[in-house]
């Protein structure tokens, strides 16, 4: 049987497939109210997001200021995340008035 003869092959680029976009960051926003204490504020944030005590005290600083202070800033599923963890807390053990957790969102960060 006669062979066929070749073809030259035509050399293809090898292209690697594009690396992942990171995904956009967002801002998870804890939200102050007069129902808890400093010291909830400082333990729960130490508790949840693992910062050091300095910090911690100076976000219960700054939302007692401000009335809103950015916790961190993470990807969308983290931040989804640490909002439910701040609004699962539990009441302020010190406050016999206080019926529940503090308020958290988040929104984008731009």
């Amino acid at each position: 049987m006669p062979v066929a003869p070749s073809r030259p092959r035509t050399a293809q680029p090898i292209t690697k497939p594009a690396p992942p976009l990171p995904e956009p960051p967002w801002h998870v926003i804890l939200i102050n109210d007069d129902d808890h204490s400093y010291e909830y504020v400082i333990e729960m944030i130490e508790t949840i997001f693992g910062l050091p005590k300095e910090r911690c005290f100076q976000i219960a600083k700054d939302v007692d200021e401000n009335g809103r202070v950015i916790v961190v800033t993470v990807h969308k599923e983290l931040a989804e995340l640490r909002c439910d963890q701040i609004q699962e807390y539990g009441p302020d053990p010190r406050i016999k008035e206080c019926l529940g957790s503090m308020s958290a969102e988040m929104e984008p960060a731009a």
